[in-house]
């Protein structure tokens, strides 16, 4: 059975940096996209940055892109998004996902939270001004 486990969530300020670590238990494939989402109260999840194992290949949204960066441990079958820069505006929970097989690397350059097969319950992010 595939678990999915993120932690690194916490409460810090305009500027800070937090990093979030993601684990994924079970079975381990060479085609592994994993992915990160957040969900702020009230609205809807958005995809936030992806990397594809096999190739390393990464993947952010336009909010994010040069402030956070993505990375993975694929031994460890864990990966990570080290953000920096954190606005009020990056706040929400934030998840982890995971999907494997020939068509995650499609699946990692859509970012579609829908194509993702494994979550996590949330980690929280709250950045105060």
């Amino acid at each position: 059975q595939i678990q999915v486990m993120e932690s690194g969530g916490a409460s810090v300020q305009s500027g800070g940096s937090l990093r979030l670590r993601c684990t994924v238990s079970g079975i381990r494939y060479d085609t592994t996209c994993m992915g990160w989402f957040r969900q702020a109260p009230g609205q809807a999840r958005e995809a936030v940055s992806t990397v594809y194992f096999g190739s390393d290949e990464t993947m952010y949204s336009d909010s994010v892109r040069g402030r956070f960066t993505i990375s993975q441990d694929s031994p460890q079958n864990a990966g990570y998004l080290q953000m920096n820069s954190l606005k009020p505006e990056d706040s929400g929970i934030y998840y982890c996902a995971t999907t494997m097989g020939p068509k995650s690397g499609i699946v990692c350059k859509t970012m579609d939270a829908s194509r993702f097969a494994y979550w996590g319950q949330g980690t929280q992010v709250t950045v105060s001004a």
